[in-house]
C-alpha cells in the first residue's frame, strides 16, 4: 500500500463536462419535482396543523430524494474531478455508506407509499386486512422511522471490510514509464448479501401490492359485471391508477437496483462507459418517479397546474 500522487484524469475535459451536465440536469429536475411535492405537503401540514398519511409518506420520500440527488451530484463531481480526494479510504467509505443509506431510505419510503395505496384502495374482507386498513394511518409514522433505522443499519455495515482502496504502478503501453492508478478491492460476497437483504423486503412489498391490487380489481370487475354495470366507477379508477403507478415504479425500481448494484460492486472501471451509464440511470430514477407521482396524484396535478401560470409569468418577467 502506498499513497497515490495526484493521478492523471483518464477522462477528457469534454467527457467530464458531459457527465456533469447530464447527471446535473437529471438531478436538478428531480430536486425541483421533489421540492414541489415536499412544499405542497408541508404547506398542507402548516395550514391544517395536520397532514394526510399519504402526504406524510410523500414528504419523507421527497426529502430523502432531494438529499439523495444533491449527494449524487456531489459524489459524481468529486469522483470525476478530484479522484485523489475521493479515493481516500475514509472519504470513499463515507461516500458509499451515505449513498447507500439515502438510496435505501428512498426505496423504503416508496415501498410504503405503494403499500399504503394498496391497503386503502383494495377491497378484501379478511379480518386481518380490515384490521390493517383501520390501523395503517396510525402505524405509518412508526414504519417510516423504522425504515430509517433499518437503512442506517444496512449502510453502516458497508463500512466494515467491503471496500479497500489502494494504488499501484501501471505501465503505459509503448512507453517505459509508469503511472499511479487507483484500484478498489470489493468484497463482492458480503456486498451481495447486504445489498440483497437491503432491497429484498421493499421489492417484495412492491410485487405483493401490485399483485393484490390486480386481484382486487378483477374481483371488483366481476362484481360489477354480475350487477350488469358496464361503466367504470371511482373504485375501479382508483384501482387502475394505483396499479399503473405501482407498475411504473416497479420497472424504474428494477432498473435502478441493477444499476446501483453494478455501481457499488465496482465491476466496471470508474471511467468506463458502463459505469457512467449506471450513474445516468441512478440520477434519472428519482426524477422520473417523482414526475410520475405528480402526474398520477390528483392533488399534486392540480397544484402544478395552478403553479404553471405563475412560473410562466416569472420567466417572462426575467426575460430581457
Amino acid at each position: 500500500m502506498e499513497t497515490c500522487n495526484p493521478p492523471e484524469n483518464e477522462l477528457s475535459p469534454f467527457g467530464i463536462l458531459s457527465i456533469l451536465t447530464i447527471t446535473g440536469t437529471e438531478c436538478i429536475v428531480g430536486i425541483i419535482a421533489n421540492g414541489f411535492i415536499m412544499a405542497i405537503n408541508a404547506a398542507e401540514w402548516i395550514k391544517n396543523k395536520t397532514v394526510s398519511t399519504s402526504g406524510r409518506v410523500l414528504f419523507f420520500l421527497s426529502a430523502s430524494r432531494i438529499a439523495l440527488q444533491s449527494f449524487t451530484m456531489l459524489e459524481i463531481t468529486f469522483s470525476s474531478t478530484s479522484p485523489r480526494f475521493y479515493n481516500e479510504d475514509v472519504m470513499y467509505d463515507t461516500f458509499k455508506v451515505s449513498f447507500m443509506f439515502l438510496n435505501h431510505c428512498s426505496l423504503w419510503f416508496a415501498a410504503w407509499l405503494s403499500f399504503f395505496y394498496f391497503v386503502k384502495i383494495a377491497d378484501f374482507s379478511h379480518p386481518l386486512f380490515l384490521k390493517l386498513k383501520w390501523r395503517i394511518s396510525r402505524l405509518m409514522p412508526w414504519l417510516l422511522w423504522l425504515s430509517v433505522l433499518i437503512s442506517l443499519g444496512y449502510s453502516m455495515l458497508l463500512s466494515n471490510d467491503i471496500y479497500t482502496v489502494y494504488c499501484n504502478n501501471s505501465s503505459i503501453p509503448s512507453s517505459n514509464s509508469t503511472k499511479k492508478k487507483y484500484f478498489t478491492k470489493t468484497n463482492v460476497v458480503n456486498l451481495v448479501l447486504l445489498y440483497n437483504l437491503g432491497i429484498f423486503i421493499p421489492l417484495i412489498m412492491f410485487i405483493l401490492s401490485a399483485t393484490l391490487l390486480i386481484i382486487s380489481l378483477k374481483r371488483h370487475t366481476l362484481h360489477m359485471e354480475s350487477n350488469a354495470t358496464g361503466c367504470r366507477d371511482p373504485s375501479m379508477e382508483a384501482h387502475i391508477g394505483a396499479i399503473r403507478a405501482t407498475s411504473y415504479f416497479l420497472i424504474l425500481y428494477i432498473f435502478n437496483s441493477v444499476a446501483l448494484f453494478l455501481y457499488m460492486s465496482n465491476i466496471f472501471d470508474i471511467n468506463s462507459s458502463w459505469n457512467i451509464l449506471c450513474k445516468f440511470i441512478m440520477a434519472a430514477y428519482p426524477a422520473g418517479h417523482s414526475i410520475l407521482l405528480i402526474q398520477d396524484n390528483p392533488g399534486l396535478r392540480r397544484a402544478w397546474k395552478r403553479l404553471q401560470p405563475q412560473v410562466h409569468f416569472y420567466l417572462k418577467e426575467q426575460t430581457p
